[in-house]
């Protein structure tokens, strides 16, 4: 489980923002909405969402905690010496410009409570850092420090975060460019494997893994025990539709030692032909109403872009109920109804279709959701932009009761930009207008 994550000097965060999972004390939906967890005397959150005018730093935030995942996972892998990290700190400042970019993470797994993160230049880790806290009956249990890297320079513990770390420390085998956590990991040291393995529960959508998310949802096509499920799905959604033929290509193998770069081309030339494949079928009727046989569309051909996308998004929502993923969505309104996001997200707040505690993580437009009932206050985040093109992000929570009940009307305050994350717009009426066209010349006559 998510507890929060932090970034500085990121993209368009310049100072340090932290989205937090940690409830409030607020009771509101608490059963539902929030996640008890005694062993650490916490009380998380199963979903949050972030508000912002355009380019105010909404889909920077998921991109943040998107390259925090993908450099944990490929740096020791990727990297050679002497390649960049990717790393874009905030350009709109030459100090900012020039300095580390540092991201940090709380999570829970395999009951202990981990506190990972690094800093980051253009050309090396500057900084890097892993505590844990083991689940006891007694809540303030001290955290153990794993390891701490300034520079090249590393400090482990010994019995908790030892083993084939000694041997990289003494020999220098971690690159300058590359994690201390990657590389352990990649050498099997059992905290490092963990602290990986629970980076690969998250999943991102809209942000680039588009065959991903239809991989998920067309290996299920092909299994008896999903493909109800998925029906089931596309049912809900009052999408009319009686069954969906997933494509007649062979499935994917990859040979033991197929390189990773020609994989992922194998990956997206099988997406793609299954992907136009795809046959959605409906009811037909006649004349007299009567069921007649049923019709086959193609989906590409012939389904509105947004039957294509719910139906490309079942897969990862059902994917993370099954088993307690963490889903991460860039403007997850995007051709969807409002009713529709609504369902989705209520599908993980509550208890009853979310037994393992999946949560969901996304920023919208789609203001109908405040007014939905489906968040207390400390699920509801904004991004703003200052003057200078630095973003802040800040919760509802922040502010104060006499400010803000809990039975206030979040929509309404919201678009009249009580909370601020609006766009402060200009006069358009004032903008150039084309001149008129010249009136059409006559010859004379006679």
């Amino acid at each position: 489980m998510l507890i929060s994550f932090s970034v500085r000097n990121f993209r368009a965060f310049r100072e340090r923002a932290e989205w937090s999972l940690v409830a409030s004390a607020d009771k509101t939906r608490e059963e539902d909405n929030v996640i008890d967890v005694p062993a650490f005397g916490l009380r998380l959150l199963k979903s949050v969402v972030v508000y912002g005018a355009n380019a105010s730093g909404k889909t920077k935030l998921v991109e943040a905690l998107g390259f925090m995942q993908q450099f944990v996972q490929e740096s020791s892998a990727s990297g050679q010496t002497g390649k960049p990290t990717g790393v874009e700190p905030f350009r709109l400042n030459p100090t900012a410009a020039a300095a580390a970019s540092e991201f940090e993470i709380q999570f829970i797994h395999q009951d202990v409570l981990y506190r990972y993160g690094f800093e980051v230049t253009a050309k090396r880790v500057a900084a890097e850092w892993l505590f844990m806290r083991a689940a006891k009956r007694v809540r303030n249990t001290p955290e153990v420090e794993l390891f701490y890297r300034t520079g090249q320079d590393i400090t482990f513990h010994a019995k908790q975060f030892g083993g084939i770390v000694g041997e990289l420390v003494k020999n220098a085998a971690v690159r300058e460019n590359a994690l201390l956590l990657s590389v352990a990991a990649q050498f099997n040291q059992p905290r490092a494997v963990a602290v990986l393995a629970w980076f690969g529960r998250m999943m991102f959508l809209g942000v680039g893994n588009e065959v991903l998310e239809k991989a998920l949802t067309l290996m299920g096509l092909r299994m008896e025990i999903l493909k109800p499920d998925i029906l089931q799905f596309l049912e809900a959604a009052d999408l009319d539709l009686t069954d969906v033929l997933e494509g007649k290509q062979p499935g994917l193998s990859f040979h033991q030692d197929s390189p990773p770069a020609e994989t992922s081309v194998q990956l997206m030339e099988w997406m793609q032909q299954e992907h136009t494949s795809i046959k959605t079928v409906h009811r037909a009727y006649t004349d007299a109403h009567e069921p007649a046989d049923p019709v086959e569309f193609s989906l590409l051909q012939d389904e509105s872009t947004g039957t294509q996308k719910l139906l490309m998004l079942a897969g990862p929502v059902l994917d993370a109920l099954a088993v307690g993923r963490i889903l991460v969505a860039d403007e997850l309104d995007a051709r969807l109804h409002p009713n529709l996001v609504c369902k989705i997200v209520h599908l993980f707040n509550s208890k009853a279709t979310n037994p393992l505690n999946a949560q969901l993580l996304f920023n919208t437009h789609d203001t109908n959701l405040l007014a939905s009932g489906n968040f207390r206050r400390d699920q509801i985040w904004f991004t703003e932009k200052s003057r200078y093109g630095e973003a802040t992000l800040y919760s509802l929570a922040d502010f104060k009761t006499d400010q803000v009940r809990k039975d206030d009307d979040f929509e309404a305050n919201y678009v009249r930009g009580k909370y601020g994350a609006v766009p402060y717009l200009g006069n358009f009426t004032a903008l150039p207008t084309p001149p008129p066209e010249p009136a059409p010349k006559h010859e004379n006559a006679g």
